[in-house]
């Protein structure tokens, strides 16, 4: 095969963002190739390990691979994106791909491959399921599925649940003290702390890459200077929503319903007719609170780098 696989440097970006608005079969990917890109390639490396490929042949890019290292454990590399060229596939660029990001990857020190997002910074939870002919790659390649994950997407169109008015809740729960407004950079230092003491995990990171950022944002409830719960969006892509965490003495107080249309709306007004929510846990709270559907599944795959086990 007469590809060549090279590491891309920043200059060739644009042409990187131009492959993935060819090469991502949904409408919903291909038109955030811009933000994907800039979050996997450029924002990520400001934490972590990012590795950018390329397929080249007669010197146009037909293929491109972001991967990286995990920031918490550096035993586990990721494959952020692949994307082939549409006249490309089936040619093995995406096998050869893969390959050369296995040996660099693991060259660094990882132990494994996954074939899921590496938060703070990620795109999709995994790879989505209508993107079939990645899933049977993936298997042919020996990665083994071992998580599903969804999303659920709420219709921001004018008279959707998401939508409906929080009047209401924000005066019941300003008469329990309790403040709702939006968050400005000031507030980061004790929104990342609250989300590392709280829930753990890449929220604190995700919070960054909400906060203060255009086509993103955040509200908070606080009740006596003391942060109660969160809601970001934008933070991976301008249309996703999440992360958001309620503080366990407070739930059930109506504050997560609150915080999570306020953020909807800002979407809405931004001009989104659809929000998703990323990589879902609790379906029926964005169900009940937001007339969200699962909508979008993800199988995420691991495979052992240098015959580990």
């Amino acid at each position: 095969m007469d590809v060549e696989i090279i590491e891309l440097g920043p200059d060739r970006l644009p042409e990187v963002i131009d492959l993935c608005r060819r090469a991502l079969d949904l409408p919903e990917d291909a038109a955030e190739a811009p933000a994907i890109v800039a979050t996997l390639a450029d924002r990520a490396a400001a934490d972590r390990p990012v590795l950018r490929l390329g397929a080249v042949r007669g010197g146009a890019l037909v293929g491109v691979l972001v991967g990286s290292l995990s920031a918490r454990d550096p035993r586990l590399g990721h494959v952020d994106l692949v994307a082939v060229a549409p006249e490309e596939r089936r040619q093995g660029v995406g096998g050869s791909l893969l390959a050369e990001a296995e040996v660099r990857l693991a060259g660094l020190g990882a132990a494994e491959l996954l074939l899921a997002g590496n938060p703070p910074h990620y795109a999709w939870p995994g790879i989505d399921v209508r993107y079939t002919p990645a899933v049977c790659a993936a298997l042919r390649l020996g990665y083994r599925q071992d998580r599903t994950a969804w999303n659920m997407t709420a219709d921001l169109t004018e008279g959707s649940a998401a939508l409906r008015s929080t009047e209401a809740s924000e005066r019941r729960l300003a008469g329990r003290g309790v403040t709702v407004r939006r968050a400005e950079p000031a507030d980061l230092p004790a929104l990342a702390e609250f989300a590392r003491a709280t829930f753990g995990g890449a929220w604190d990171g995700e919070l960054a890459g909400s906060v203060g950022r255009s086509d993103a944002g955040a509200h908070l409830a606080e009740r006596d200077g003391e942060i109660l719960g969160f809601a970001a969006y934008g933070s991976s892509r301008p249309s996703w929503f999440g992360p958001m965490g309620t503080a366990p003495a407070a739930e059930g107080s109506g504050i997560g319903g609150v915080l999570l249309r306020r953020c909807l709306r800002d979407q809405a007004a931004a001009g989104f007719e659809a929000a998703q929510i990323g990589w879902v846990g609790p379906v029926p709270f964005y169900s009940g609170a937001a007339g969200a559907r699962i909508e979008r599944v993800f199988f995420l795959y691991r495979k052992a780098l240098n015959g580990q086990k």
